[in-house]
């Protein structure tokens, strides 16, 4: 079989506003590999079907330069590098196994890595934290796996048990991030459905009316549009709050800090709000020590060895479609916003960090 076209999504520029499609990345179709021959070195090749679009690519985009010196990305994750021929632009994604030389890793069977390549084909060295087997749950699409049954679900799902400490009647504050369903994130959508399932009161804000009628439907009992209504004001109403499950910071933070009750828990997921704008600074900060507050930080993969098997029993059951469970966590409009071909990744990034997306968004490379 001769050499095939292995396109790929390159990282061309850092942004300085919103990412650019064409301009910020870039669709190179310069690469070939072949399927049969290509050196494996006891690895195994992965045809990419699909890939996850999410906010914190815009963290690894930005840069600064550390204390010592160190280029380091504002997120939490090492940043992109620029045009690079050996650091490719990843993100998590599903694929299929084509050709394998790793005794545990079957051809046919299908991975999910957090790391994978915006390309459509992957040589994958081995398995590992990043790289996992999985099984697809009857009736569920493999683009689930990097939604509702991959990082989004499992952040909101490894988060709330491990950090929130809810108890029936205390009051939880959920701030949305970018555009997904109705411009209201998976992970904030999944969050409102656990704090309503472990008896609090949910407080929840959004940036339009539309998603404010959107988080009442999936269990808000009080829901707002922070750019119309005074964040504070809610929270003064309605709160003290117990439990502030945070993808926004900046200024919404602030508020949260000041209407916290004593021993309250803060669950910092993100602070969008500052990806393509910058940070506001704290005012309240040292509020949190007369309160006793608790600030946690966290990512989802030290914490799902944990909880894995309680997740995907509890999400993948409540995911098939016609499920009688009685608290179903992923509703009928759970829907997902696709875009066709590896080339729409920039356009798909934009949606994300725009607000535009109206579903959770997924590239989809290829089918089996």
């Amino acid at each position: 079989m001769p050499p095939i076209t292995n396109a790929r999504v390159l990282f061309n520029t850092r942004p300085d506003g919103y990412p650019v499609p064409g301009e910020t990345t870039v669709y190179d179709t310069s690469e070939t590999i072949d399927l049969e021959t290509d050196p494996l070195n006891g690895g195994f090749i992965v045809k990419v079907l699909v890939l996850s679009i999410d906010p914190y690519f815009r963290g690894r985009m930005k840069v600064r330069k550390s204390p010592y010196g160190l280029i380091v990305s504002v997120s939490f994750q090492i940043p992109y590098r620029l045009q690079s021929k050996t650091d490719w632009f990843d993100g998590f994604g599903v694929g299929v196994v084509l050709r394998s030389e790793n005794a545990q890793v079957a051809v046919g069977k299908h991975v999910y890595c957090a790391v994978m390549p915006h390309q459509q084909y992957v040589v994958i060295p081995e398995l590992g934290e990043y790289v996992r087997l999985i099984e697809r749950h009857p009736g569920l699409p493999w683009s689930i796996y990097v939604g509702a049954l991959g990082m989004p679900g499992q952040t909101a799902f490894c988060g709330w048990k491990a950090y929130s400490e809810a108890k029936p009647g205390e009051v939880t504050f959920v701030t949305t991030g970018a555009g997904e369903h109705l411009s209201i994130s998976l992970v904030e959508w999944l969050v409102i459905q656990l704090a309503k399932a472990d008896g609090t009161k949910v407080i929840a804000s959004a940036g339009s009316e539309e998603k404010v009628e959107f988080m009442k439907s999936i269990g808000a009992d009080v829901a707002f549009n922070y750019k119309t209504t005074d964040t504070r004001e809610v929270l003064e109403k309605e709160g003290p709050i117990d439990i502030f499950w945070d993808n926004v910071g900046g200024d919404i933070l602030d508020a949260a800090i000041e209407n916290a009750a004593t021993f309250g828990r803060f669950i910092e997921c993100g602070s969008i709000s500052g990806y393509n704008t910058g940070q506001t600074p704290l005012k309240n900060f040292s509020l949190m020590v007369g309160k006793c507050l608790h600030m946690h930080g966290f990512l989802v993969w030290p914490l799902l060895p944990k909880y894995e098997e309680e997740f995907y029993a509890t999400l993948a059951r409540s995911s098939r479609v016609g499920s009688s469970s009685d608290f179903v966590f992923l509703p009928r409009e759970y829907s997902e916003e696709r875009w066709e071909g590896l080339e729409k990744v920039g356009d798909a990034i934009l949606a994300v960090q725009n607000g535009t997306s109206k579903a959770k968004a997924v590239v989809i490379v290829a089918e089996e």
